[in-house]
């Protein structure tokens, strides 16, 4: 696959984070009940970003967790017969709290349909909102993002590669073709 364009870097990625963290207090009115939960992989360094912004305007911390989805997947079966489990680590209450969803792309619902399977496992919580650095569209299953950094729409052949600093040593969303 070689590399399309560049459709963003550490400014623009650190842009949409600021951006998506204001909304994030704006259409809750503030971040009482809140709660943050990263999607493995990339969604976890995604949510710990929001949160700490979230903290520099607020003044306030709030909880940030991760969600290992390996054995909710759909496609489990297709994939590997051991899957490899890197677990969740939720170590706070999510009952009653109003739980953002965080992930990298959004791309045809069903990495989202997998967490909120291993969301309400862990608890009952009021609501749950998504928020998604990229949104590529094609979507298989009804879902929306509450959220969205990028909107890209893309062909169905085409890759949408996210680089994150924490995880790959560089911030950069690319479009591979």
């Amino acid at each position: 696959m070689r590399e399309k364009a560049q459709l963003m870097d550490e400014k623009a990625i650190s842009r949409a984070i600021t951006r998506v963290s204001h909304e994030i207090i704006e259409k809750n009115k503030g971040i009482e009940d809140i709660v943050l939960v990263g999607i493995k992989t990339r969604g976890v360094p995604i949510a710990h970003r929001i949160s700490k912004k979230i903290e520099q305007i607020e003044g306030s911390k709030i909880d940030t967790g991760e969600v290992d989805i390996t054995l909710y997947r759909d496609d489990l079966k297709k994939i590997d017969i051991d899957p490899v489990l890197n677990g969740s680590n939720i170590d706070f209450n999510i009952n009653d709290k109003i739980v953002i969803l965080v992930d990298d792309v959004l791309y045809t619902g069903r990495t989202v349909r997998a967490s909120l399977d291993a969301i309400v496992d862990i608890g009952r919580p009021k609501s749950i909102q998504l928020a998604v650095l990229v949104d590529r569209g094609h979507r298989e299953l009804p879902v929306r993002a509450d959220y969205v950094g990028k909107n890209v729409p893309t062909s169905k052949h085409e890759i949408i590669s996210v680089k994150l600093l924490e995880t790959d040593g560089e911030d950069s969303v690319t479009i591979k073709e």
